[in-house]
């Protein structure tokens, strides 16, 4: 029978520790909402990573066998994979800070441009491979670091995108959008692409780089239709 105050303590376990581990992604977490609009962000693990997942569930699992067959301490296998993911999250958190050193060390020295920030995320499956994003003066170059291969930045992969946002009338109207608002509040590294589709219709497409290449993405895009006022039309559209 489950006590209540077993219950109290698992929920505030189960509260707590979801936006902890929230911050340990790409994602992040707005801990000082709602005096400061703030992210925080650990790059550290996937957003829902299988290895942790796996690890968390074998321990629930042998854990409810060892009770079930009431063999000795059956919160010991819990205790043992609750162990393991800490030293994984550790190494993971290690391998991040200093695969972003490696990173803007060798993409500064390629290009002789500083860098202000970089991003060295996380992928599924592969705690050896990152993908990153480094802001440089007005650009920002993605691309792919790998431990085990050489280069472990390959400069033939990297795309540069643009960090200026077009002189252009159609964007303000979209940012203005509820969905460009909210949108623009929540991406890290967004990129600008505006698409002309009639004679004063606009496609507004706005990608965070985090998670999105190119408009129309599933995750990590929007694109937002704007319409223009003529001379003497009526006032921009703004969905």
């Amino acid at each position: 029978m489950v006590k209540p105050g077993q219950l109290l303590l698992l929920s505030f376990i189960a509260i707590i520790s979801h936006p902890v581990l929230d911050t340990l992604n790409t994602y992040g977490v707005r801990w000082l909402m709602p005096f400061s609009g703030q992210w925080f962000y650990g790059d550290t693990l996937f957003i829902v990573d299988p290895w942790v997942s796996v690890a968390l569930g074998l321990g629930v699992y042998y854990s409810a066998r060892r009770e079930k067959a009431n063999r000795g301490n059956s919160s010991r296998p819990v205790w043992l994979s609750l162990a393991l993911v800490t030293l994984y999250a550790c190494a993971m958190a290690l391998s991040g800070r200093v695969a972003a050193s490696i990173i803007s060390r060798e993409v500064a020295s390629k290009t002789g441009v500083s860098v202000q920030e970089v991003m060295a995320g996380p992928v599924p499956l592969d705690p050896l491979t990152r993908k990153f994003v480094v802001e440089q003066g007005q650009q920002y170059r993605v691309g792919t670091f790998r431990w085990m291969k050489q280069p472990q930045v390959n400069f033939d992969e990297v795309l540069t995108f643009s960090r200026k946002r077009p002189a252009h009338p159609a964007l303000p109207v979209a940012a203005k959008s509820p969905l460009g608002r909210r949108f623009l509040g929540w991406a890290r590294f967004p990129a600008f692409e505006i698409e002309q589709v009639g004679k004063s219709r606009f496609m507004v497409n706005i990608v965070d780089l985090r998670y999105a290449r190119r408009p129309g993405e599933a995750f990590g895009a929007v694109s937002i239709p704007v319409t223009l006022p003529t001379a003497s039309g009526p006032s921009p559209d703004i969905p």
